[in-house]
């Protein structure tokens, strides 16, 4: 009888993490817009899912892509979706509108978008001042790598209006847009980047897949793609929105720790655009810019906050909290359960 006792007590032992956990979750099954997941910018968010991070967190997400991240955004403001795989700068743009969003788990600690020219419809091209009139791909209007572009024009004394911004996406319609010249210059992402680099196809004007370069360019640290979603949602799901910083660190450490060949492995065919070697290339020049662990640097915020004021007048005289845009609470908590990969 005692030993029965013991039996049925280590099985009660056992069961008692997942039925707490499914307890806890309050919301198991939930939606996350992402503006061009197959992007390296958004490498955590695959691992997490492919490697059944999530699922281990008591968590069944359904991702929704999207063309661009300002559409990943529409979604969550909409009530479409519940939350945001998207870069930071989007909280502190939508606070200024009156909505409180708050990012909660970084995944890239430098934007990663570059911005470079056509060399087929360019070809002497010399500064940014030549690109005044001519069309400007993006993966949307409205994205991040609208943002960038305009904030390399502004610095070059350009507005917006002085060119054309063109949604191009983030997968092969941006690579057929530069290779077929309709548009003279792309602000994208990898592995977009590095298979027009290889082709020949691209003329790199600023590259902020390098940390350093993107400091330089924002004067500051410039916190990139992230989980973010309305404070309403954080204030209702908490163990909810815990459990989605546990899978996203997992994933952030996983992929410090992993080599190429890994990486293949546990992204989609899709995302390789035909070329394996592209997308190896591809990783490599990101990895740096991946965020190690999920943190936000307490900078951030603030570089953030200036580069959307120096390409919009309108923001120029809001008062932000840049505290309400940005938290590493749950992060904390995920690297105290996950100190390793």
């Amino acid at each position: 009888m005692q030993r029965r006792r013991l039996v049925l007590a280590a099985a009660a032992a056992l069961a008692a993490p997942a039925f707490v956990r499914a307890q806890t979750v309050e919301k198991p099954k939930l939606s996350i817009a992402v503006g061009g997941k197959n992007l390296l910018y958004y490498l955590p968010l695959t691992i997490a899912e492919s490697l059944g991070y999530f699922k281990a967190e008591g968590l069944e997400p359904t991702i929704v892509d999207f063309a661009g991240g300002s559409r990943a955004l529409q979604a969550v403001i909409g009530g479409s979706a519940d939350l945001v795989s998207g870069a930071f700068e989007h909280t502190l743009n939508m606070q200024a509108k009156g909505q409180r969003l708050r990012a909660f788990v970084l995944q890239g600690r430098a934007p990663q978008i570059v911005l470079g020219v056509n060399p087929k419809t360019l070809p002497n091209f010399r500064t940014v001042a030549d690109l005044k009139g001519k069309k400007i791909g993006v993966t949307a209007p409205g994205s991040s790598t609208n943002v960038m572009a305009n904030f390399v024009l502004a610095k070059a004394g350009l507005k917006p209006s002085d060119v054309s911004i063109i949604g191009v996406g983030a997968a092969n319609g941006a690579v057929a847009a530069m290779r077929a010249g309709q548009i003279d210059a792309i602000s994208n992402l990898d592995p977009v980047i590095t298979l027009l680099q290889r082709s020949g196809d691209l003329r790199i004007v600023s590259d902020t897949r390098i940390v350093a370069e993107a400091e330089k360019v924002f004067g500051g640290p410039m916190p990139a793609g992230c989980l973010y979603a309305p404070q309403a949602f954080i204030d209702k799901n908490p163990a909810t929105v815990q459990a989605l910083a546990h899978a996203m660190v997992r994933a952030d450490k996983w992929i410090q720790a992993a080599g190429p060949g890994e990486i293949i492995k546990a992204v989609p065919e899709s995302y390789l655009l035909g070329d394996r070697a592209v997308y190896i290339d591809a990783f490599l020049a990101c990895k740096g810019a991946l965020s190690p662990d999920g943190s936000f640097p307490e900078a951030g915020a603030a570089t953030a906050v200036r580069a959307l004021q120096s390409i919009d007048e309108s923001l120029k005289d809001v008062k932000f909290d840049l505290a309400a845009a940005w938290t590493n609470d749950f992060v904390k908590r995920a690297n105290q359960k996950y100190p390793k990969a």
